[in-house]
């Protein structure tokens, strides 16, 4: 896809894996909107920020307005990236983590592409990437409830895409291994190193994902670090 003068939103932009493609869409001449609660230490003619819960379907559906009167509805690409994690045993998990896990995680999904898929299947293309995890495809011990939370964006996205290909729309998973950002603030049991990936090379690939051919369609990208351990 050429991305010049095209819409992308940028979901959980602030910082990391987000932001990194946030800059990188900008590079490839694409209007930038980044939905997330924080606001990125950046400032481009091509970028909206617009506050946003992914939780709350209300937020949501306030910032695909604000966007869609900031550049009109030439929207390309939708990159689902907000998300959160929280570790410990099943049993201990409390209700608040669950949920918030499930209502970002998934729920932001639902809520951002339902609003922003009929756009792209009137135009004709258009490109959803959703950001998955390792853990969505395997179980991790002490993370249930986010491994359930990648295993759904997995099972979302395989099916969507069979939805929509004919439309013109891709459907991209990307499944991350571990990356030095701040995601791992909440994990106790492991700290963010430089043995990580970079978030910018994750960004590199969601960018080649978008910008390849027409009828060329990447599903699933698996991508860990070469030497996790040094």
């Amino acid at each position: 896809m050429d991305l010049k003068d095209k819409i992308a939103i940028v979901t959980g932009a602030s910082k990391g894996i987000g932001l990194e493609t946030v800059k990188l869409l900008l590079e490839a001449g694409a209007k930038v909107a980044g939905w997330s609660r924080s606001k990125p230490a950046l400032e481009h003619e091509h970028f909206l920020h617009v506050e946003t819960d992914m939780r709350n379907f209300d937020s949501v559906a306030q910032a695909f307005n604000r966007t869609r009167e900031k550049w009109g509805e030439d929207f390309a690409v939708l990159v689902n990236n907000a998300g959160l994690g929280y570790q410990g045993k099943f049993e201990d998990m409390p209700l608040e983590e669950w949920h918030a896990m499930m209502e970002t995680n998934v729920n932001g999904i639902f809520y951002a592409t339902r609003l922003v898929l009929p756009l792209m299947k009137k135009r004709g293309e258009g490109h959803i990437i959703n950001i998955s995890s390792i853990a969505g495809t395997t179980g991790i011990e002490t993370m249930a409830g986010y491994a359930a939370t990648k295993h759904a964006v997995r099972g979302l996205s395989h099916s969507l895409y069979k939805e929509v290909r004919n439309d013109g729309v891709k459907v991209t998973c990307i499944y991350p291994g571990s990356v030095k950002t701040n995601f791992f603030d909440e994990i106790n049991s492991v700290q963010a190193n430089d043995n990580m990936m970079r978030a910018e090379d994750v960004a590199d690939t969601i960018l080649h994902a978008i910008q390849t051919h027409p009828n060329f369609h990447l599903v699933d990208i698996e991508m860990r670090p070469l030497k996790p351990k040094g």
